[in-house]
């Protein structure tokens, strides 16, 4: 018996023209961890809710490790969240994350990513942020998709626009202690996706697809 049997979302794979997105195992963690540490913002901004990435890189190692494994101790279809590792040209480039809460009923995913900085600005980010949407959309049967970025993160913005999200309202955040900035929130109906030129290719076997959505899996 080979591990996705024992674990079924290993098996879970998007192939997009220029990526492969899928499942991180343990053999991805040092490779991720070195993508992070190589440097994914500038260092005077926080685009992310929690600061992870000051981490020093033993630290980031090991809590990006715990992360993972954390994720797969949690996941089943009331809630789950897949950090999939993103794959360049043979190497580790990033995550795209996706996450279901209570998605059998409510049939909505949210969404969050990071590249490391030397694969930016090639529309790396958008690729794999509509690869995901396929995932979702075409084998999950989600209905909606949500994001979020701060107010003046406009790459990140701009991505979600060009795929068809609407702005959702802003809240707050404090991505380090004592900074507060604007969040901004979007929201994409599966109607209103602006679909690339290209289809995905997705591998999902059916006990990975249950495993996430069970009774509602199928779109």
């Amino acid at each position: 018996m080979g591990i996705e049997q024992v674990w079924p979302l290993f098996g879970l794979r998007v192939e997009t023209p220029r990526l492969v997105l899928r499942t991180a195992t343990d053999d991805d963690l040092a490779g991720l961890a070195d993508a992070a540490i190589a440097g994914v913002h500038e260092p005077d901004r926080m685009p992310f809710a929690a600061p992870w990435t000051d981490a020093a890189p033993d630290d980031l190692r090991r809590s990006l490790a715990q992360f993972h494994w954390r994720l797969r101790s949690q996941t089943g279809p009331d809630d789950w969240w897949l950090a999939l590792a993103v794959e360049h040209d043979g190497e580790l480039i990033g995550s795209q994350d996706v996450r279901g809460v209570h998605f059998a009923d409510l049939r909505t995913i949210e969404s969050g990513s990071w590249l490391t900085r030397s694969a930016q600005g090639r529309g790396l980010g958008t690729e794999m942020r509509a690869g995901m949407l396929q995932l979702a959309f075409d084998h999950l049967g989600a209905e909606w998709a949500e994001s979020a970025a701060s107010s003046w993160n406009t790459a990140s913005l701009r991505v979600s626009e060009k795929l068809g999200y609407v702005r959702n309202g802003v809240t707050r955040m404090r991505p380090r202690p004592g900074e507060v900035v604007d969040k901004q929130q979007l929201r994409l109906h599966r109607d209103a996706f602006v679909r690339p030129s290209w289809q995905a290719t997705v591998t999902l076997p059916e006990e990975a697809r249950t495993l996430l959505a069970g009774a509602a899996a199928r779109p």
